[in-house]
């Protein structure tokens, strides 16, 4: 009983009504797989778009109702799409005709199976997605600590370069002043060389080269001033301005930002990996793009199935039905009584009411 009832469901699912399939045993079989595969696209295209949403509101206590109510109203628009796409093939057409009227329908099936493909290839590829992300806010971190820094350096540009300009005269003359401290301590021992007398004692040339020595320590000691003036000043600025925060985010802070990337983000990277010119790259981009030709061959099977199938006995008698009402309803004769009924239906009167049947027998009587 039970599988009777699956059955019924599965004809329902082709879009031909289940009093005319279940006259003729031959089409039993044929509706039964078709409804099935439009049944299980609609299943897949429900998950497809829930898991969707949920990114959309990841992070809400509202994500898996949304994700929840938009997957079972995706389901049902694509199965109801599906069902009309297959049920509006008319098998008694013949050769190109019904290839032509099937086109506009399996280029709808194309692109419902891409859109419901996208989502579940986010899911499969979670792991390459995350790394993919990871790789990129690292990239954009590093790229905006440069970029900030660029910014106050040509803010600032005359305050360091009056900085490198001291630090630069600072280092120098601290090396010659360290040297001219050597030398003089020669002099004072007598230790003969190119620039010392060789005269022990503390003489004329002593006190010539520490007169020159205290020269350079008095400028050493304002630049070195200037310089933690114009260093303080600096330090001062970059606070102000949030320099010293910028910091390379650690790996725990960044598989936290990818594992709440959204959507977009998620889908720029599957979209990166896939274009990406590594041998891994490569390999998923021909699974991407198998599993998206899989969901096109099986979103487009129930057309291709009724396409390449003959016509059965219920396409005969939907046909003849369909036929047999059009030629009653289209019958000009004035007096048709189909016509007729139809006419003072529109006006008001019931099928069988005493002011139809005055006017007719008024109408008549008049003739």
């Amino acid at each position: 009983m039970n599988l009777d009832r699956l059955q019924r469901f599965f004809w329902f699912c082709a879009g031909t009504p289940a009093e005319i399939i279940e006259k003729y045993s031959t089409e039993h079989s044929k509706y039964l797989g078709i409804g099935a595969t439009i049944f299980f696209t609609a299943l897949f295209a429900g998950l497809s778009g829930g898991y969707a949403l949920y990114f959309v509101f990841s992070g809400s206590p509202a994500a898996y109702v949304a994700a929840l109510l938009f997957g079972l109203l995706w389901g049902l628009a694509i199965f109801n799409i599906d069902r009309y796409i297959v049920s509006s093939i008319k098998k008694t057409s013949k050769g190109l005709k019904q290839l032509y009227q099937a086109s506009p329908r399996l280029v709808l099936a194309v692109l419902i199976a891409i859109v419901i493909a996208r989502p579940l290839e986010l899911k499969i590829f979670d792991k390459e997605i995350h790394d993919k992300l990871t790789e990129r806010y690292l990239s954009d971190q590093k790229a905006q600590i440069v970029k900030v820094r660029e910014s106050f350096n040509e803010k600032y540009a005359l305050e360091l370069a009056q900085v490198s300009k001291y630090q630069a005269e600072y280092d120098a003359l601290s090396s010659e002043t360290g040297k001219l401290r050597e030398e003089l301590k020669s002099e004072v021992f007598g230790t003969k060389t190119g620039t010392t007398s060789g005269i022990t004692g503390y003489g004329p040339y002593a006190k010539n080269k520490e007169a020159v020595v205290q020269g350079k320590d008095v400028r050493l000691q304002y630049l070195s001033r200037e310089l933690a003036t114009l260093e303080e000043f600096l330090s001062r600025q970059k606070a102000a301005e949030g320099i010293n925060n910028q910091m390379m985010l650690t790996e725990s802070v960044l598989d936290a930002k990818a594992a709440r990337a959204g959507f977009a983000d998620r889908n720029w990277a599957l979209g990166a990996l896939t274009q990406a010119t590594s041998d891994v790259s490569r390999s998923s981009a021909n699974a991407v793009s198998f599993i998206t030709l899989l969901f096109i061959a099986f979103e487009c099977a129930p057309l291709i199935v009724k396409l390449l199938s003959d016509a059965g006995p219920s396409d005969v008698e939907l046909y003849e039905t369909e036929s047999r009402i059009i030629a009653q309803l289209t019958n000009t004769t004035f007096l048709n009584r189909n016509r007729m009924i139809r006419q003072y239906r529109a006006l008001g009167f019931g099928a069988g009411s005493k002011g139809r049947k005055r006017t007719l027998g008024y109408r008549r009587g008049g003739r």
